[in-house]
C-alpha cells in the first residue's frame, strides 16, 4: 500500500502540512491590510521587479511570482481598481500591460511587507541554524 510507516515519513505530506501552517499565519499578517497572499506576492514581487528593473509588464511580473498569466491579471484588476497598481499600455505592444505601483501601492507593500516579514521570522524560527540550508533546499527544489 504505502513505502512509509507512518505520515511523518512522507516528505509531500510534511510539505502539506507545514504549508497550511504557514498559510495561516500570512492570512493573520495580512488580514489587517486586507490582502489576500496572492495579492501580496504580486505588490511584492511589482516592488522589486520597479525597483531592479524598471515597469515590468504583467506576463513578466507573472513569471517571476510564479501565478497563472490569467489568474494574474485578474488580481492585478482587483489592485488597480483599489488604486494601488497602474496598469498602461505598452507602447512597443499594444496587447501587452506595463505595471507599477501607486504611491498608495508603495506604502500598503512596505507596511504589509514589515508584517509578512514578522510573521516568517516568527514561523521558520524553529529552524534554528538550519535556516541557510533549508532555503538551499527550497531553491534546489524549485
Amino acid at each position: 500500500m504505502t513505502r512509509f510507516s507512518g505520515p511523518d515519513e512522507s516528505p509531500g505530506f510534511l510539505l502539506w502540512r507545514v504549508t497550511l501552517a504557514w498559510q495561516r499565519a500570512m492570512r493573520a499578517a495580512l488580514a489587517p491590510h486586507d490582502l489576500t497572499h496572492v495579492q501580496f506576492v504580486l505588490l511584492a514581487s511589482l516592488w522589486w521587479l520597479e525597483n531592479h528593473s524598471g515597469a515590468p509588464s504583467q506576463q513578466r511580473l507573472a513569471e517571476h511570482a510564479g501565478t497563472d498569466p490569467m489568474m494574474t491579471s485578474q488580481v492585478l484588476r482587483k489592485l488597480a481598481d483599489r488604486s494601488l497598481v497602474s496598469r498602461s499600455v505598452d507602447p512597443a505592444d499594444s496587447r501587452a500591460r506595463l505595471l507599477s505601483l501607486t504611491s498608495g501601492g508603495k506604502a500598503l507593500v512596505a507596511k504589509a511587507m514589515k508584517d509578512v516579514e514578522d510573521a516568517d521570522q516568527a514561523y521558520f524560527a524553529g529552524l534554528g541554524g538550519e535556516r541557510r540550508e533549508f532555503l538551499r533546499s527550497l531553491t534546489r527544489l524549485l
